[in-house]
C-alpha cells in the first residue's frame, strides 16, 4: 500500500514537467490516469536521444510508469463527458495545456470544480496563466537561459553554458508535486479543494534563491573570469580540471590545505575566502596545470588524505557502475509487455512504513480504457459505442499488469523531448502544451 492509495490523479500532460509530476504521485501510490488522444501521445515515438523502442520510446517509459491510460477524442461532447465522468471521482487534476487551451476543452478549473468543488487542480504553464509572455512555449533550455542561471557558470567570452540535465522541467515537476500534496494536505484538513498554478519561470528563479539574493540583497553582480570556473558566485578553486588520464571535480578547498597537497606553497599564503574570490583566476590557473601532471586515482587518493573536497567525473556508465548507486537501487528493473526488460531511474525518497514502488510500467495506448470508463460509470454498452464511433480507443487485449523486479543498477536513460509547437502525430496541435 503506498501513501496516496485511493486518490485518483487525471493526468492530461505531455513533455516533462506535467508527466514527472504525475508520476511521482503514482510512485506514491495514487491512481494515475493519463489521458490522452486517440491515437496516442506524440511523444510516445518521437525521437529521445537516438534511443529507440518497439512501440514506446526511452523518454515515455521513463515519466509515465504507474500510470494507466485513457485514450479519448477530447474535442468530441462525448469525450469530454467521459473524463468529466471520472474528474467527478477523483482528487487531483493536473494539465499543462497552453493558456486557454483547456477552457476551449472544457478542462478548465472552473468547469472542473463545478463537477468536483473538492477537485486539486493543478496548472502547469511555461511563463504564468497571464502576462506578456504568457502565450509562448514554455522550454526547458529557453527558461534556463531566461533564469539568469547560464552567467553563473564559465569563462568570459564564452557562451552561456546550459546544464546538462533539463534542470527546469525537473524543478517545475518538483513544484507542482509538492504543490499538489500539500493541497491534498489542505482538504484532508478542512475537505476544501483548490487551483495550484506553478509555471518554470518563477521555479527556475525561485530554485537560485541563494544566487539571486546574492545580487538583490548583497549587490554582487554575476563576474565570471578568464579561467573556466563551476559557479560566480563561489570561491575557487571550483569547477572540474582535467587530470592526466581524466578529470576531478574540486569544490572549495581551504587554501592552505589545497597549497599543502598540491606542493604549491603560493596558495598556503592567500587568504581562503577574500582571495578565493579576488584572485580566482589565478588560483584557477595554478590548480589547472597541477592537476594535469597525475592520474585522477592519484589525485584524488591524495586529496582525500588532505580532507580536500574533491571526486570523480563519471559518465552514465561510471554511474551504473558505482557501487554506492549499485546499493542504494537508484534504478529500478521491471518487465514491460512490449519493450521487455526496462531499467530507468527509480525513486528520490525512502519510507519505512510506505515504499513506493513499480506497480505498472508505462500503459500503451488506451490500455485502460475500458476499465477507467466503467470504473467512472458508463456501461459495457456504453463503452462498446465509444469505441464503435471512435470517441475512445482501446487495443483488443489488455496488456496487463506488468511485475516490478528488484531495483538493480542498470541501463536507461531519460532525454528530454519536450520541445512545444509544430504538430504531433495524432494531428493536435503541440502548440496546445506548455512545457
Amino acid at each position: 500500500m503506498g501513501i496516496l492509495d485511493g486518490y485518483r490523479v487525471i493526468d492530461l500532460s505531455i513533455a516533462m514537467a506535467g508527466p514527472l509530476a504525475a508520476m511521482r504521485l503514482g510512485d506514491l501510490g495514487a491512481d494515475v490516469v493519463k489521458v490522452e488522444p486517440i491515437g496516442g501521445e506524440w511523444q510516445r515515438s518521437a525521437p529521445a536521444g537516438g534511443a529507440t523502442g518497439t512501440e514506446l520510446n526511452a523518454s515515455f517509459l521513463s515519466l509515465n510508469r504507474n500510470k494507466r491510460s485513457l485514450a479519448v477524442d477530447l474535442k468530441t461532447a462525448q469525450g469530454r463527458a467521459a473524463v468529466h465522468a471520472l474528474a467527478r471521482r477523483s482528487a487531483v487534476f493536473l494539465q499543462n495545456y497552453r493558456p486557454g487551451v483547456a477552457e476551449r476543452l472544457g478542462m478548465d478549473y472552473d468547469t472542473i470544480r463545478a463537477i468536483n468543488p473538492g477537485i486539486v487542480y493543478v496548472s502547469i504553464s511555461g511563463y504564468g496563466e497571464s502576462g506578456p509572455y504568457a502565450g509562448r512555449p514554455g522550454q526547458d533550455l529557453l527558461l534556463q537561459a531566461m533564469s539568469g542561471a547560464m552567467f553563473s557558470v564559465g569563462r568570459d567570452g564564452d557562451p552561456p553554458a546550459p546544464a546538462g540535465t533539463y534542470a527546469i522541467d525537473a524543478i517545475t515537476a518538483y513544484s507542482a508535486f509538492e504543490g499538489a500534496l500539500a493541497a491534498l494536505l489542505h482538504r484532508e484538513r478542512t475537505g476544501e479543494g483548490q487551483l495550484v498554478t506553478v509555471n518554470m519561470l518563477d521555479a527556475a528563479i525561485a530554485v537560485q534563491m541563494q544566487e539571486l539574493s546574492v545580487y538583490t540583497v548583497g549587490g554582487v553582480p554575476q563576474r565570471r573570469g578568464t579561467e573556466p570556473h563551476g559557479h560566480t558566485y563561489i570561491r575557487a578553486p571550483y569547477g572540474v580540471f582535467a587530470t592526466r588520464d581524466g578529470h576531478v571535480a574540486l569544490a572549495m578547498p581551504p587554501l592552505d590545505a589545497l597549497g599543502a597537497a598540491l606542493d604549491l606553497p603560493a596558495l598556503a599564503e592567500m587568504d581562503t575566502d577574500v582571495d578565493g574570490h579576488r584572485r580566482r583566476d589565478e588560483i584557477t590557473a595554478l590548480v589547472r596545470e597541477r592537476l594535469a601532471g597525475r592520474t585522477t586515482g592519484e589525485w584524488l587518493d591524495l586529496l582525500g588524505r588532505h580532507g580536500i573536497w574533491a571526486g570523480p567525473v563519471y559518465s552514465y556508465a561510471d554511474v551504473l557502475a558505482d557501487p554506492q548507486v549499485r546499493h542504494n537501487g537508484s534504478f529500478v528493473t521491471y518487465e514491460h509487455p512490449t519493450e521487455g526488460t526496462v531499467t530507468t531511474p527509480g525513486f528520490p525518497y525512502r519510507f519505512s512504513a510506505t515504499p513506493p514502488r513499480v506497480r505498472r510500467g508505462a500503459p500503451v495506448v488506451g490500455e485502460h480504457t475500458r476499465e477507467v470508463l466503467a470504473e467512472a460509470g458508463h456501461t459495457g454498452e456504453q463503452v462498446a459505442r465509444l469505441l464503435a464511433e471512435h470517441i475512445v480507443t482501446a487495443p483488443d487485449t489488455a496488456a496487463g499488469e506488468h511485475t516490478a523486479l528488484d531495483p538493480v543498477a542498470g541501463g536507461g536513460v531519460a532525454p528530454d523531448v519536450a520541445a512545444c509547437g509544430d504538430t504531433a502525430p495524432d494531428g493536435t496541435a503541440r502548440e496546445d502544451r506548455a512545457s
